[in-house]
């Protein structure tokens, strides 16, 4: 039975997604948790199967594009892959019931926590992409396992880090690839990897087909438009309010008080104008230029 509500949620958030190109597990599950009561457990389930069937539709753009560094997603799912697949045993290793979906709760809220620290370090380092080609660059094979590894240990466990946590690490690691090759690498990684996690949830997990069809119906047309307005949306603005929303789910799902949310909220504030004074004051005025190419031609985002 289709979720009617939950189509236009998943609409709404996936117009974000297109617009910044992260946020699509940080977003969903915690939409289907807070405001749909979900079961923790069936949010990141339901969630994770709908990315493994739209991200090989992003990851096919850049590899005609040839912005894909082959050997680099080989490395990375050395680690991510087998990573995400046993993060199902270890939600279950806390046990069943309410033990489990306690422990799938607080492990999304310290995810989202990283989401938004990667929100903040792609905001004052992600459009400052190298000049090197994805073919050029020189992979570091064991640093790059670990980050597949504990990237892929995240995405099993939450459903986050696809494309916020693990496109901010690969940043760091090789700061001289071009932005645009730096998100295509990143996003057929994650297909993978997504899928991956999504089979052990299939299996192990509680996979509800109803709110996986929900979430396709109104996601697939969001991440369109959103990409589509994205040529026109100033994406930092964008960003910082995501990182905001963002901060807000993780503290109400770590279980802090309205108050003490409040309070760190409104500390918050200061904290993004200062970012925005170092990345120089304004956004982009385009939108987002990992989404939306030269051509205006939109892609699909990463995660």
């Amino acid at each position: 039975m289709i979720d009617f509500p939950l189509v236009a949620g998943s609409f709404l958030v996936a117009i974000v997604v297109g617009l910044t190109g992260m946020g699509g597990g940080a977003l969903m599950t915690p939409m289907m948790m807070l405001f749909f009561n979900v079961p923790p457990l069936a949010a990141v389930s339901s969630d994770l199967v709908t990315s493994a069937v739209m991200k090989p539709v992003g990851g096919m753009v850049h590899l005609r594009r040839g912005t894909v560094n082959l050997r680099l997603v080989a490395w990375l799912c050395v680690g991510s892959v087998p990573a995400a697949f046993c993060g199902v045993f270890l939600i279950r290793a806390f046990g069943e019931g309410a033990a489990v979906q306690g422990a799938v709760k607080s492990a999304l809220g310290v995810a989202l926590l990283l989401a938004v620290a990667g929100l903040v370090l792609k905001t004052l380092f992600g459009d400052r992409g190298g000049s090197v080609g994805a073919r050029e660059i020189s992979v570091r094979p064991v640093p790059t396992v670990l980050v597949g590894l504990v990237g892929g240990l995240v995405v099993g466990v939450s459903s986050v880090g696809s494309g916020s946590l693990i496109i901010v690490a690969l940043l760091a690691l090789y700061p001289m690839l071009r932005a645009n090759e730096l998100v295509g690498t990143d996003l057929v990684q994650a297909v993978p990897l997504v899928t991956s996690a999504a089979l052990g949830h299939l299996f192990f997990g509680d996979f509800r087909l109803d709110l996986t069809v929900s979430l396709l119906i109104g996601s697939i047309p969001g991440v369109y438009l959103g990409a589509r307005l994205s040529a026109w949306a100033p994406a930092g603005v964008i960003r910082a309010l995501l990182a905001y929303v963002l901060l807000a789910s993780a503290l109400k799902l770590l279980g802090v008080g309205n108050t003490a949310t409040l309070w760190i909220l409104a500390a918050a504030v200061p904290v993004g104008v200062l970012v925005w004074r170092l990345k120089g004051g304004a956004p982009a005025s385009r939108g987002n230029a990992d989404l939306v190419p030269a051509s205006r031609t939109p892609q699909p985002p990463a995660e």
